[in-house]
């Protein structure tokens, strides 16, 4: 009898595996496509660079709450040029790439990456883009040597937008192309710091340009600049996203912060991609 009962333990612990792993096979997929927000990037992490598993972020939280399997393709320094060509310019992507591993491997751009994946599976019911503050980087430190930063800032700004959103188009277009029917969820930034009218209103503009042709394409925004907004108007936070706790602090000053999300900043973006993708899901 007790030799039965424990080939009965057996076959069903056997049975639970089994069920467990189809389960976890049965799951769709979450592709996740961007720069280092999407990555979930940490600055001066040293020797953690060498294992992409050390970086946890909305790709990870959108597992536990869409039950989906996502791949993340994201790579730090991607501008939404970089995205689609290899000789465009980027803001570290390539050297990041060519030093560490990302969270998938391929050997092309991130685009070509993407619409193969497409292609190739199925079983995707979800895309995830955040791209475009890099670009918005690289005016920044073009015009940081000129004799007034901010003119030169304003001047550029026009020819930024114009790139950003005809980028995102042509990403948009190549990635229904494949026949992909399934959404696209287009994330956009937050601000740094809601009372700080001047950059606050540079991130609004980079936003309308990243979002302008998502209607066009069957694709949603998921609004982090509303959704961060509202966790840092608490009057005890006086409108700063670091001071809300949702951005790294800054390994030079630890009451400051860089421009990437914490935890808690990841896990508030898995809950605004999840409600926007609940919101056109089938």
């Amino acid at each position: 009898m007790k030799l039965l009962r424990v080939i009965s333990y057996v076959c069903l612990a056997a049975a639970a595996c089994a069920g467990g792993t189809a389960a976890a096979k049965d799951r769709d997929a979450a592709l996740v496509l961007g720069d280092s927000v999407a990555f979930a990037y940490i600055a001066s992490a040293g020797h953690e660079y060498i294992n992409p598993d050390n970086f946890l972020g909305f790709a990870d939280d959108l597992e536990d709450t869409l039950r989906v399997e996502s791949v993340d393709a994201a790579c730090p320094g991607e501008t939404t040029g970089s995205f689609l060509s290899s000789t465009a310019a980027d803001n570290g992507c390539r050297a990041f790439r060519a030093n560490f591993p990302l969270h998938v491997a391929y050997g092309g751009t991130q685009l070509a990456f993407a619409k193969q994946y497409l292609i190739r599976h199925r079983d995707v019911r979800l895309v995830t883009i955040t791209l475009g503050a890099n670009d918005g980087f690289l005016l920044e430190d073009a015009c940081a040597s000129q004799p007034d930063p901010t003119a030169c800032i304003g001047a550029g700004v026009p020819a930024l937008l114009a790139t950003v959103e005809g980028n995102m188009q042509t990403i948009l277009a190549d990635l229904r192309a494949t026949g992909f029917g399934g959404a696209i969820v287009i994330t956009n930034y937050y601000s740094l710091d809601y009372s700080n009218v001047a950059a606050t209103g540079l991130t609004a503009l980079l936003n309308g340009a990243i979002e302008a042709p998502a209607a066009a394409y069957g694709a949603v925004v998921a609004d982090l600049f509303t959704a961060f907004k509202a966790v840092a108007a608490s009057p005890a936070f006086g409108g700063n996203t670091c001071n809300a706790g949702l951005l790294n602090a800054s390994v030079h000053n630890q009451l400051l912060c860089d421009v990437h999300p914490s935890q808690s900043g990841h896990r508030l973006i898995a809950r605004t991609i999840a409600r926007a993708f609940r919101a056109v899901d089938d």
